[in-house]
């Protein structure tokens, strides 16, 4: 499985055109993407090549006087992470535009790539095989020196994936997040330090991964495909994949094409397209695809049309075995009842006629299908919040002492805590200034003596509320003579869940909490969301807070823009604008508005360049030298963000050339050297930012948000890159002084309104745009709205919650 950080599934359709030009001297307009981070599906050698792609039109303005760049060589190809090995387009980065620009202008070397790699995939071939023969154990993948022919494809295409250098595939349009985070067990607390997640609670059988292994040669596919095929079928996994070559398509990052050439092998003249076996297998594999894009469910005709493309010859009677089956379940949605609101006509039925549910009065209907897990989370949620909204919160604090707070607040925050005073789930949308509501909400239920909390997506966004907890102006000083409660009161949601932050669980397995504030509520998917909502006590109060205007979640699901949509619960909306240049700019975007802004501070810069080498030069030039000289943030408080990992100017050649600037060194531990700034992704669809502290025979050490974090040998390949540059979904939740964002123009088609406002929006004081993407850039973020999604949330939750008008 891929590992990036933050899970996002290759945006390749929309492609965008000449719009309004959006002018730009000291302004910060530039290149966007749509709901999740472009991918790439090629490997280093090719971002090698194409360091030197030509370049297009001129276009963008120059801020500030500065020198001339020189070019820089491009790092290996890369993919946002995505779940599987289909093929995509790629986006390697070639940047156009013209002059350069830089806000001090100052010249600087540009470093020339690292090819470490192809030293590290040596030395890793060698210990692999040398502890494959010491144990029967799964060890790292091989790189498959050895294998020719279809196991040699087969293993290429699953190292991309799980490597992070294949996407999914765009099997349902432009997918939009890849990564679904798997959510973390909510049981008994756990040290500080996030723990590595095993491999397997004990791991296939020795003699099972040995079976499966032998069916595996017999096929021609790779034997180290094995416990990974083993842990997925369990102890009768020889027997399963006999009877059943296709199951070979539910190990991750493994194609129908490849799990045909599998099959033919085995199966011999009594393999065809039309096995009902390939056609199931398809079908799921389809479903979970459309999950990495983001969707809960998809709509049968569209789900049909698929499977045709995908050469299965009666895409109806694959998807009836695969419901028969029980692999997937399919729904009946009202789209809209009388009054005007979508009601679920049935849940979980097999049944896939267009017919709708009513009494004896016909009403359009849409017929879904989705995976069971997905079905089931969405339906949990929906019980969830529903017990939220229906119920009476607990009464802690008297009406009097909560209107004391609210009198002693001021604006949308006293709308807030009037809000929360008398309902179990409260939306509150915003951007980043907007923070301090919330923190004036949590300060007043925790001076009410509510055991209050605040949880956010990642580490940096908890220590950012946390220093705003302690520095708020907003303080409520209620009459209640319960005493306040003290102590730390920001957690991430990965901890909270987890039981390693936060109040922990009560006897009966639910958060000891009264209040919950889930910032960053845009990123919450159907399953954590879910887990989120069975693990509120009754009687507890939830705020979802967010800005609406950023990425969705890497996993499936629109969790936050289904309930703002739905109108079941109050929703109060921040008057709280963002400030100063970068402020203005960013709003604009929000509203589909790329102007220009007055920034005599040099608070937003463009960097106009023409090709891919260019823009990697110009980027080191401004973390290096320019934005330390003249704005006074040093590098190791600036983040670079580009919308893909792979292609010329993609997060890999950033990194490379980061590295060699500001750490050089051999990467004897897996690429890495103390001192080097990376992303750990612990799960899919999570990052903690940190740093190499030093590597010994247990692993890599991290200091990552104040913890140290020990990542075992086999893992750091998977799940630790550099961070010096991140993708935007990497980065939602974190804020920088200044922040570089690359846009080189290969990147135009991948660009969206909320890739921009989100990449845009991580900017505290500094915003510089390596501008190469002309005018696709004002176009996208006039023109390309976010991804819809597929989900069923809204028409769960109408029948059980009235409507908030």
């Amino acid at each position: 499985m891929s590992t990036e950080p933050e899970a996002a599934a290759e945006e390749t359709a929309d492609a965008v055109g000449p719009g309004p030009g959006a002018p730009g001297t000291t302004d910060g307009p530039d290149a966007a993407h749509n709901g999740a981070e472009t991918t790439t599906a090629r490997d280093g050698a090719e971002t090698a090549a194409r360091s030197g792609a030509p370049s297009g039109p001129t276009g963008g303005t120059t801020a500030a006087p500065g020198d001339s760049a020189a070019t820089e060589a491009g790092g290996g190809a890369s993919a946002e992470e995505a779940g599987t090995g289909e093929a995509t387009t790629d986006r390697t980065d070639t940047g156009t535009g013209t002059g350069t620009d830089a806000p001090d202008g100052s010249p600087a070397a540009a470093g020339e790539k690292s090819e470490a790699e192809a030293e590290l995939a040596a030395q890793r071939v060698e210990r692999e095989r040398i502890e494959r023969r010491k144990a029967e154990r799964q060890g790292p993948v091989d790189a498959g020196a050895k294998l020719s022919g279809t196991a040699a494809d087969l293993l290429a295409a699953v190292r991309a994936v799980e490597s992070g250098e294949k996407p999914a595939a765009p099997v349902f349009g432009s997918p939009e997040p890849a990564r679904r985070p798997a959510p973390e067990p909510a049981r008994q607390p756990r040290p500080a330090a996030p723990a590595e997640p095993a491999a397997a609670p004990g791991g296939p059988a020795p003699e099972t991964v040995q079976a499966v292994r032998r069916v595996l040669a017999e096929g021609g596919a790779p034997e180290t495909l094995a416990p990974q095929t083993a842990a997925l079928l369990g102890e009768g996994a020889e027997g399963a994949l006999r009877a059943d070559p296709w199951q070979l398509l539910r190990v991750t990052g493994v194609r129908p094409e490849q799990a045909d050439g599998f099959a033919r092998a085995l199966l011999g003249a009594g393999c065809g397209p039309d096995d009902e076996r390939r056609g199931r297998a398809v079908t799921v594999w389809l479903l979970e695809q459309a999950a990495l894009a983001g969707h809960t469910a998809l709509e049968l005709p569209r789900l049909t049309e698929t499977l045709a493309r995908r050469g299965v010859p009666d895409p109806d009677a694959a998807v009836q075995s695969t419901l028969a089956e029980g692999e997937a379940l399919a729904f009946q949605d009202a789209l809209e009842e009388p009054g005007g609101r979508a009601e679920s006509a049935s849940r979980g039925t097999q049944d896939t006629g267009e017919e709708g549910a009513g009494d004896g009065e016909e009403r359009p209907v849409r017929v879904l299908v989705g995976l069971e897990r997905y079905a089931l989370a969405e339906e949990s949620l929906a019980d969830g919040l529903a017990r939220l909204v229906n119920s009476a919160p607990k009464q802690d604090g008297s009406a009097a002492d909560w209107e004391q707070a609210a009198a002693a607040a001021r604006g949308s925050a006293a709308e807030l805590i009037r809000a929360v005073a008398g309902h179990g789930l409260v939306l509150h949308t915003g951007g980043e200034a907007s923070l301090a509501e919330p923190a004036a909400l949590l300060r007043t239920a925790r001076a009410l003596g509510l055991r209050a909390w605040a949880a956010a997506h990642g580490p940096l966004g908890r220590d950012r509320f946390a220093a705003l907890l302690d520095t708020s102006s907003e303080p409520a000083e209620p009459s209640s003579a319960e005493p306040a409660r003290t102590g730390p009161a920001a957690v991430a949601l990965a901890g909270l869940l987890s039981g390693a932050e936060g109040p922990g669980r009560d006897a009966e397995g639910t958060l000891d909490l009264d209040l919950l504030v889930v910032l960053d509520a845009p990123q919450l998917d159907v399953e954590s969301a879910a887990l989120l909502a069975e693990s509120l006590p009754d009687g507890a109060r939830l705020v979802l807070a967010g800005d609406p205007a950023v990425l969705w979640s890497a996993g499936p699901g629109r969790v936050f823009a289904d309930l703002l949509a739905a109108r079941v619960c109050p929703q109060v909306a921040s008057r709280r604008p963002d400030p100063g240049p970068l402020g203005e700019l960013v709003s604009g975007i929000g509203i589909g508005e790329l102007g220009q802004v007055e920034a005599p501070g040099k608070e937003v810069v463009i960097v106009p360049v023409r090709e891919a080498a260019e823009a990697v030069h110009r980027t080191v030039q401004l973390v290096a030298d320019s934005v330390p000289r003249a704005i006074g943030v040093p590098a190791e408080d600036t983040q670079v963000i580009t919308p893909g990992h792979g292609g010329a100017a993609g997060t890999r050649a950033l990194n490379a050339a980061l590295k060699e600037r500001l750490n050089p060194g051999p990467g004897r531990f897996g690429g890495f050297d103390p001192g080097d700034r990376v992303a750990y992704s612990p799960a899919p669809g999570r990052t903690l930012p940190g740093r190499v502290t030093k590597a010994e025979a247990d692993g890599l050490h991290l200091a990552c948000a104040g913890e140290t974090v020990v990542v075992p040998r086999d893992r750091v390949e998977q799940s630790v890159r550099h961070g010096w540059a991140l993708t935007a979904h990497q980065a939602v939740g974190g804020r920088w002084p200044a922040v570089v964002v690359v846009l080189p123009g290969d990147a135009a088609q991948s660009l969206s309104r909320p890739w921009v406002y989100t990449a845009f929006g991580r900017a505290a004081r500094h915003l510089s745009v390596v501008h190469g993407v002309e005018q696709a850039l004002p176009r996208a973020v006039a023109e390309v709205p976010a991804k819809p999604r597929t989900t069923r949330l809204p028409v769960l939750l109408a029948p059980q919650v009235p409507t908030d008008a």
